[in-house]
């Protein structure tokens, strides 16, 4: 960014940063809260990277998601203010989780410039954490369902409708390309740290929580 501490990307500036991830021999690091690439409305994909750098940026992005371990990963959080993230939730829960969170298995896809848009008045409120957070984890109300537009890798134009966990998912990656951090949403009273989550509240449903730290 030329104007890093304004957080304003501008082209110079995403050129660097792709040109930066695509030479190194090792996955990127993920930036962390403090970041101002993070905190910065991130630029549209309108066709900056040849096919076979695009096709290589999300195989990065995809091993980086995979290693740390996470379900999703925008292009912010390894220092790139682009509109792209990737998603994939095939981890193993158990039943009771699986259904308080109605949480189902999440294919690996790529957004580019997504927008969602909540459907029907159904919030569903649970904790969650990011790889831009590490360490943490707080309460966040999300609409149950959402449809996201969005550009696939091939420059297709979709819509697909999300539910559950994967809603929580989608919106939570496409509020990185906007500059927002899930803190932004959380109820400020659950935040704990993952070490304390894991000890007194990883329960299917948060009501214990609620009560006892009074969100």
């Amino acid at each position: 960014m030329t104007n890093v501490h304004g957080m304003k990307p501008d082209a110079g500036y995403l050129e660097q940063a792709l040109t930066a991830v695509l030479a190194s021999e090792q996955l990127p690091p993920i930036v962390q809260a403090g970041h101002p690439v993070l905190r910065a409305q991130a630029l549209p994909y309108t066709g900056q990277l040849s096919a076979a750098e695009l096709v290589r940026l999300i195989e990065i992005m995809t091993e980086t998601m995979r290693a740390a371990p996470g379900v999703g990963l925008a292009a912010p959080q390894i220092g790139i203010p682009l509109q792209l993230a990737v998603l994939e939730d095939q981890y193993e829960v158990d039943a009771e989780n699986a259904a308080a969170r109605d949480r189902v298995p999440l294919e690996l896809f790529t957004i580019l410039n997504p927008r969602y848009t909540p459907v029907g008045t159904d919030v569903a409120s649970h904790y969650e954490g990011c790889l831009s957070m590490s360490g943490w984890q707080g309460v966040v109300d999300r609409p149950t369902t959402v449809d996201l537009a969005y550009d696939d890798e091939l420059g297709t134009a979709r819509t697909r409708r999300f539910t559950g966990w994967q809603a929580r998912i989608v919106q939570h990656e496409t509020d990185h390309l906007a500059g927002t951090l899930y803190i932004d949403k959380a109820y400020t009273r659950s935040l704990a740290a993952t070490a304390e989550y894991s000890a007194h509240w990883a329960y299917p449903d948060i009501a214990e929580a609620r009560a006892a730290l009074k969100f």
